[in-house]
């Protein structure tokens, strides 16, 4: 199993899931978070948002649909701009249902 945590701008974040949902990736977990990647923010004006909205989705898939996933990420967040976000993949090396206590195999 893989997680797969993905920053990206709130505006795109109806795109991304919808992307995941026809690529059979359901499953998934939604955070508003802010941060700021190699650009440092924004300047408007003579302000600086030194920090930026963003979303952080939490997605855990078995390796089979790792690179799909990824790509539906890639196609639904792409804008083209600085800021468009990261994909970070970490392994899972293990899962249980809080419900059953059961250990979940891949």
């Amino acid at each position: 199993m893989r997680m797969i945590r993905a920053v990206i701008r709130p505006d795109r974040e109806e795109q991304v899931v919808n992307a995941l949902e026809a690529a059979g990736v359901i499953s998934l977990t939604k955070m508003d978070v802010f941060g700021r990647g190699q650009q440092r923010g924004v300047q408007v004006g003579n302000t600086i948002y030194g920090e930026l909205p963003k979303v952080m989705l939490t997605i855990v898939v078995e390796e089979a649909k790792l690179d799909v996933a990824i790509a539906a990420i890639q196609a639904g967040a792409k804008t083209g701009q600085h800021g468009d976000g990261k994909i970070f993949v970490s392994p899972v090396d293990t899962m249980y249902t809080v419900r059953t206590g059961q250990r979940v195999q891949e």
